[in-house]
């Protein structure tokens, strides 16, 4: 291979952000972090402990100066806490107190864990105004419904991520709140004029800009007044258009994950690799389903690109430029310490509301709702058993519940129902419903976004279903 060959498979292989499994690096992550790739991102599967992380990613960046990232959103999203659920309460909560000092701090406080564990760069806050109740992928990940509200909170994360040189990335361009299709499985669309576009959609992240935001994540969502039926993602329109150009952004953008159906199912990964670098794309996050054989292939393909017209070589070069740009904020990789979390269960506790009155449990029956997860979310554990050792916990299938066993198991018992997204499932209205219908002193506990609520019965909304969410929930129901 020529050195310009060399030289050209390395400014390719810089624009990508691979992932993969287990909790060491492969020996070909660190071989190709010799050669210039652009970093990792991290996903639960590499996690076992702040540790283990810590040693990973000590790993990584002594092979390359790697980009090492991961969403840690707090609430429902978390990398970090996979296995356990985040002690922080998500956006959504936070929304709901509407202290941006309080955000400032817990942005910072998960912001100093990443640190200490090596991570630099957080695919964190979601800027999204969740306009549609019935969105699948956003809901309490959004700050709210209110543009205002959203920007000053988005710029409060950004401001408290950033304090301790963890990179924030603003997600996701140019909105994903007004949805009602998750783009791992398909292309949504925003289908309203740029006026409703600049005072709705745009708001936060033209204030995460001018707040110094080092990085935005795109989204693979159509917009037709400016990307026609392309997704956001592949549009120059939107990346360099409106989002370099209307708003003046002139720092690193990433893309959301390229494995997702959305660039799957249409240009495929090495085309949408190639697609997304020409509109305007700098770092390319591959998501967790590539293997080396597709990194290769990515790279190759953006390489053919190069040397056939289809992207140009000035293109590659000023996303390694931003990228470099970056690294040099990143500074030295010191040891940080962790600040102890003491401010995300106080948020959790400030955020969580309750109607109605709650009795005295007496040998309590918690019936937890089950709800799937969302890809975004994972299979993260959530509920009320941790803080209630001493309850029977049951959890049902909505559509499969048998409510007369249910009931006859609760009688002369306090019983606890607990739901997440009630709103976007009718099974659980109907059996939550059912319950409360023939036991009205029953609390339910809502871990998603408030949205539905029964009748009758004590209601407790929590914003969110992180641990420190539940706990808070439980703190007011044995109070």
């Amino acid at each position: 291979m020529s050195q310009s060959d060399r030289g050209l498979r390395r400014l390719a292989a810089g624009t990508l952000l691979v992932a993969f499994q287990g909790t060491t690096a492969p020996e070909w992550v660190l071989r190709e972090l010799e050669h210039g790739l652009g970093g990792v991102t991290l996903f639960g599967f590499n996690v076992a402990d702040p540790g283990q992380v810590r040693d990973l990613t000590t790993a990584l960046r002594g092979a390359g100066e790697a980009v090492i990232s991961l969403d840690e959103e707090g609430g429902d999203v978390t990398r970090l806490a996979y296995h356990v659920g985040s002690p922080y309460p998500g956006n959504a909560a936070l929304g709901a107190v509407d202290d941006v000092e309080l955000t400032r701090r817990v942005y910072r406080a998960i912001a100093s864990e990443l640190a200490a564990c090596g991570i630099n760069l957080d695919m964190a806050p979601s800027a999204d105004v969740n306009t549609e109740a019935d969105n699948p992928v956003i809901g309490t990940r959004s700050f709210g419904s209110d543009p205002a509200l959203v920007a000053r909170h988005t710029v409060a994360a950004v401001q408290g991520l950033q304090s301790v040189q963890v990179a924030a990335c603003v997600k996701h361009f140019p909105g994903h709140g007004a949805t009602r299709v998750d783009s791992h499985l398909a292309v949504p669309v925003v289908d309203v004029g740029l006026d409703v576009l600049r005072a709705r959609e745009l708001v936060p992240f033209s204030a995460a800009i001018g707040a110094g935001a080092k990085s935005v994540m795109t989204a693979h969502v159509a917009v037709p007044a400016v990307t026609g039926d392309t997704p956001a993602t592949l549009s120059s329109a939107a990346l360099t258009g409106l989002l370099r150009g209307e708003l003046g952004y002139d720092g690193v953008v990433i893309t959301d994950a390229l494995d997702m159906h959305a660039i799957t199912k249409s240009v495929g990964l090495a085309g949408g690799a190639v697609l997304t670098l020409a509109a305007g794309s700098d770092l390319l996050c591959l998501g967790p389903l590539p293997t080396y054989d597709d990194v290769q292939a990515i790279i190759a393909e953006i390489v053919s690109a190069v040397r056939e017209g289809r992207l140009p070589l000035e293109r590659l070069e000023e996303a390694a430029a931003r990228v470099a740009a970056l690294r040099a904020w990143f500074g030295t990789s010191e040891q940080v310490t962790a600040e102890q979390n003491v401010v995300g269960l106080h948020a959790a506790r400030r955020a969580v509301r309750l109607t109605g009155e709650t009795e005295p449990l007496v040998e309590p029956l918690v019936i937890e709702v089950d709800t799937p997860p969302t890809i975004a979310v994972g299979d993260v554990p959530w509920g009320v058993g941790p803080w209630l050792p001493d309850a029977e916990i049951v959890r049902v299938e909505p559509a499969a519940a048998d409510v007369p066993e249910l009931l006859a198991k609760a009688a002369n018992r306090s019983l606890v129902v607990v739901v997440k997204d009630a709103h976007r499932h009718r099974a659980s209205q109907d059996l939550v419903s059912a319950l409360v219908a023939v036991r009205p002193d029953a609390t339910v506990i809502e871990m998603g976004l408030p949205v539905w609520r029964p009748d009758s019965a004590a209601y407790i909304a929590t914003y969110g279903a992180a641990r420190a969410n539940a706990q808070a929930a439980v703190e007011l129901l044995t109070a």
